[in-house]
């Protein structure tokens, strides 16, 4: 299950550490691009996909996650 409020947090830290970088800005951005990649791919793949198949003979469900 996706928690958005861990997402937030993340966000929270990121912005508040970053927020004293004022020395290169250009730097300032990259960091703050990168790792805004890196919570939003770490909360994406947090999620669990569930699957349901139905119409044939061997219906079959399963839950997995991203990868």
């Amino acid at each position: 299950m996706l928690v958005k409020s861990t997402l937030e947090a993340g966000i929270l830290a990121l912005t508040t550490a970053l927020s004293t970088n004022t020395t290169d800005p250009v730097q300032a951005r990259q960091d703050f691009a990168r790792q805004l990649a890196a919570l939003i791919d770490a909360y994406v793949r947090s999620g669990t996909v569930t699957v349901a198949t139905t119409g044939t003979a061997a219906a079959q469900t399963g839950t997995g996650t991203i990868s």
